[in-house]
């Protein structure tokens, strides 16, 4: 019942936030408003704590023997039974309010939120409050932006650019405007004074410019946590979960910043250059008797957590001195040494996360139970040892055991508070309290229990917490090792009595190797054991695993449980005594930390070894196939037959087959999410006799040549990167042919940059530049680039000699001009150009616009990169399509003639030209097909003539808005 029970408010607390998050709630939910959450909780633990206590108490059993002998049995019979109906239904009724207040509380949280969240964009000037942290910060030589947790209060509408001068006024008149109503007795709550008006928790981002105003956002990254300051902001609200559909990496960004009770996002538009000293206000208003809302918003925990706060941007600053200065390989070694200490991760770049995460170890740059609980157990050692040389009398008082775990509990704590507290740490802190606590009283309560219960704890308090990765993985990693370890225990104790030998001193030797080797084949058991069992949880939580993490870990745990990790957390000891002594220790950490990182880095480039992910989409029911199959190994032995694994195993193995198998079996187009609206990726997915199935990949810029539009922000190796995980999720390892559908002049730019750093490489070309990176991760045997690439060749050599690689094979590019055609084997499939004239000097008309004749008419999906297998059609409610014609698909044969064009103009000089050289043969060859389908850009300069030429019956776009060619054809 406990372990039901658990699970039960879980599934129902999540349930509750995954139907509000996507349902219209009433606003007049006057009940829900006048609940508070903390009150809420707090009855859900008394009523948890009844419901253990009445569960503890049994009534004797009923010996039926000694009933039949004499009638005060029988009369004891028919006064029990009815009191052990009573004792079930009652327990029933607590059962039940447990799960009811749960699902309130998650609906009361969600509900709090949404009167909080910013619901449309605005620009204000407001007046901010820095929390904690920044996630990054502001750095112009290496694009790195500014990324700060804060507090906006004081909201007022923009309604001219403000500088900073005038905010520094407005700072200036805000104090002044205080200090008045101090002495006046003025209203706080008044239109004249804003000391708190309705607040919002925001995100705050500020990226570099090339700018006369760049000065202003470097000194973002001096401010303190506590710090207050007048901004100008570009207000806008959260992403909701729909759109994680169109993200390239399938991250929902909404759950994530949700999770983090972010209310909305904000681009820093000016910045004051002074700080308005509200701490001094807030003392002198709890002097005038007005101390109940500054003591609201700065309470003594908040005071605490922001002092704690402070000096973890202290020693952030103190790794940041001379930073331009070092390399960028020293930069990051400090940057990870840091991560370890503190949990502050702002000084780690993005190449340095990817190689953690290919590594399979990015677990390792946050601040785990493991550290708190290392930190603990040394101090607590220290403290005893202190005890037993100089105060041994203490323990005919306490216990020694007392006095370990008081130690532990402090430090933990404090480290939790000092490394953000975040969900491992705090899971940590509070099961020590808790385990300790348990066997104080004496309680027959297993760790396992506890650990549930902390697990429900933490969601009661926050239910948005589970919404966090770091929630699953922390507890199901706790979980799994605490019942390894159990396991390993009774095989030791099973197998103590074979370690004793008559002749010790002669096998000495024999033992020692033993003992290593069975150390060893322990923690690669371990490594096997956690990796498997979490691989399910990984691939769900993000699409991808990692398999160099089963064999990096191996080594990587070790080196940093038992060697970076104790030098770091004793040189954060002696910076607060000896600095001197603290940067030596330093030093020698991320002398280490840089030796790793090279030895990463040469392992992940290995050209045997480069293809190190998996990708497997997984859903829940894949999920609980996976748990079944492990369930017999979980239990106890004995109590489930070891046999039993394997229907649920095979059933695992016929599903993963099966949904591998559905991506190929009848024709898909997948429209991938790039992040560039106008920048688009599509994949043809044809299956074939002699092959599982014939892959296209066909990319295109569709900016208009004629208007201005904003420059995309993407590089070649975050699209590749993309491309490469979409492309992997959906089991594609070879390509037939990437075609460029965007015209290009020729690679003429520099090719060989004076460093080797391929991020400042000055190359123009960004889409052939993709073409590069995934001929050295895929199979590719075709590419087609549109307009004219006559220094191919050129670029491929300069790419090699940037990355350093002669593995790299060569391809040669094809014009894809008009006329130009690919035609399977069997028929089935036929590419052909229909425009395109590299002839022409005339950049406007060499876009290369595709069509697709199939004998199978093609299905055309929005990949989605959080569930591949549940990507929609575009004629879907979530993508509408614009029909043009009456003649529908679903009318027709699916084994009919049918052709998709994918269009690719930037210039309507494409189409005209068309018109006078190819109008008539078109409308000869529309005779051929049953059905014709267009997918192009809203941005498309293509006239309703020209749709209506081709004999177009649907037309679809990338960026689902409507076309006005197909709009004017409607009227």
């Amino acid at each position: 019942m406990y372990w039901l029970i658990g699970s039960l408010i879980i599934i129902v607390m999540m349930g509750v936030l995954a139907v509000a998050d996507n349902v219209i709630m009433p606003t007049d939910l006057s009940l829900l408003d006048m609940i508070n959450p903390s009150n809420l909780s707090l009855a859900l633990i008394v009523f948890a704590t009844f419901l253990l206590a009445s569960a503890q108490f049994n009534v004797p059993s009923i010996d039926s023997h000694s009933a039949d002998n004499n009638t005060f049995n029988n009369a004891s019979l028919y006064t029990k039974l009815p009191f052990r109906i009573i004792r079930y239904l009652v327990l029933a009724l607590l059962a039940a309010a447990l799960v009811i207040g749960s699902a309130l509380q998650a609906l009361v949280t969600h509900q709090r939120a949404e009167t909080t969240e910013i619901t449309a964009p605005i620009r204000v000037q407001a007046l901010v409050r820095i929390e904690g942290l920044s996630d990054s910060v502001y750095d112009a030589t290496t694009d790195s932006g500014y990324r700060q947790v804060a507090v906006i209060t004081n909201i007022t509408p923009l309604v001219a650019e403000l500088t900073p001068q005038e905010l520094a006024t407005k700072t200036s008149d805000y104090l002044d405007a205080n200090k008045n109503s101090l002495s006046t007795n003025y209203d706080i709550n008044s239109n004249e004074v804003h000391i708190k008006v309705n607040e919002h928790r925001i995100l705050l981002n500020a990226y570099p410019k090339k700018s006369a105003n760049d000065s202003q956002f470097v000194a973002l990254n001096d401010l303190q946590p506590g710090d207050e300051i007048f901004m100008s902001l570009a207000l806008a609200p959260l992403a909701t979960s729909e759109q994680a559909v169109n993200n390239p990496t399938g991250f929902d960004s909404y759950r994530w910043l949700r999770g983090r009770h972010i209310d909305g996002v904000a681009n820093i538009l000016a910045v004051s250059p002074t700080l308005v000293n509200s701490r001094e206000i807030s003392n002198e208003i709890s002097d005038k008797k007005y101390s109940k809302q500054s003591l609201d918003s700065d309470s003594y925990l908040q005071r605490f957590r922001t002092r704690i706060d402070q000096g973890r941007w202290r020693l952030r600053q103190h790794f940041y001195q001379d930073w331009s200065a070092q390399t960028t390989a020293e930069q990051q070694a400090k940057a990870v040494t840091l991560s370890l200490l503190t949990g502050d991760r702002s000084l780690i770049n993005r190449d340095t996360k990817d190689l953690y995460q290919l590594a399979g170890i990015s677990h390792l740059l946050a601040i785990s139970g493991t550290h708190v609980l290392f930190l603990a157990i040394v101090l607590a050692g220290i403290v005893v040892l202190l005890f037993d040389r100089n105060y041994s009398a203490i323990y005919r008082r306490i216990p020694r055991w007392q006095v370990r775990w008081w130690v532990m509990i402090g430090a933990a704590f404090i480290y939790a508070l000092f490394t953000g507290f975040d969900v491992p740490a705090a899971r940590t802190a509070w099961m020590l309290l808790a385990i300790g606590f348990v066997r104080l009283i004496l309680l027959p309560i297993s760790t396992m229990r506890v650990l549930l219960a902390f697990a429900i704890l933490m969601a009661w308090r926050d239910p948005y917490v589970l919404w966090q990765a770091g929630y699953w993985l922390s507890f199901i990693a706790v979980a799994l090792l605490l019942k390894y370890d159990d396991k390993s225990y009774q095989h030791q104790t099973t197998a103590a009595t074979t370690i004793y030998d008559d002749k010790p001193r002669t096998h000495i030797n024999n033992a020692l190797s033993n003992r290593v080797w069975q150390m060893i084949k322990r923690v690669f058991k371990l490594q096997f054991w956690l990796f498997l069992t979490l691989l399910p949880v990984t691939l769900l939580l993000f699409g991808k695993a990692s398999l160099w993490g089963l064999f990096i870990n191996l080594f990587a745990i070790g080196l940093f449980g038992w060697v970076i990790v104790p030098l770091n957390l004793l040189a954060g000891l002696c910076y607060l005594l000896v600095p001197s002594i603290a940067d030596i220790l330093w030093m020698v950490v991320s002398t280490i930390v840089g030796h790793l990182h090279d030895l990463m880095s040469w392992l992940t480039s290995l050209p045997a070894l480069s293809d190190a992910w998996l990708y497997t989409p997984v859903n829940i029911a894949i999920l609980s196939m996976a748990l079944l199959s492990a369930l017999p190994w979980l239990l106890p032995r004995g109590l489930l037959s070891r046999w039993l694994m394997l229907p649920p195993l095979t059933l695992l193995m016929i599903t993963v087959y099966a949904n591998q198998q559905s991506l190929v079996t009848v024709p898909t187009l997948y429209i991938l999410p790039t992040g560039d609206s106008y920048i688009t990726a599509a994949l043809l997915q044809y299956p074939t006799v002699n092959e599982d199935s014939t892959n296209w990949l066909f990319l295109a810029d569709h900016r208009p040549a004629s208007t201005r539009t904003m420059p995309s922000s993407l590089t070649a190796d975050k699209l590749s990167e993309n491309l490469k995980q979409q492309l992997g999720s959906l089991s594609v390892d070879k390509l037939e042919s990437i075609v460029i559908q965007s015209s290009s002049v020729s690679l003429t730019d520099t090719l060989i940059p004076d460093n080797k750093n391929i991020a400042n490489t000055k190359i123009s070309e960004l889409l052939p530049m993709t073409v590069a990176q995934l001929n050295g991760r895929l199979a590719i045997s075709q590419y087609w680039q549109a307009g004219r690439s006559d220094r191919w060749s050129a670029f491929q050599q300069a790419y090699k000699i940037i990355r350093q690689s002669e593995d790299t094979p060569t391809i040669s590019a094809q014009r894809c001009e008009q006329g130009k055609t690919w035609q399977s084997a069997n028929d089935e499939l036929s590419v052909q150009a229909i425009t395109g004239w590299t002839k022409i000097g005339d950049t406007s008309v060499w876009d290369c616009t595709i069509a697709l004749d199939t004998n199978l008419s093609i299905q055309v999906l929005n990949y989605n990169a959080a569930d591949p297998l549940n990507s929609l059609p575009v004629n879907s409610p979530v993508s509408p399509q614009v029909q043009v014609a009456s003649n529908q698909l679903t009318g027709k044969q699916s084994e009919s003639q049918s052709r998709l064009i994918l269009n690719a103009d930037t210039h309507q000089r494409v189409w005209q030209l068309w018109s006078l050289l190819c109008s008539v043969e078109s409308n000869n060859d529309d005779m051929l097909f049953e059905n014709i389908r267009w997918l192009g850009h809203s941005a498309s300069q293509i006239t309703a003539d020209v749709i209506s030429h081709q004999g177009v019956d649907e037309v679809i776009t990338y960026d689902n808005k409507p076309l006005d060619a197909a709009l004017s054809l409607n009227n």
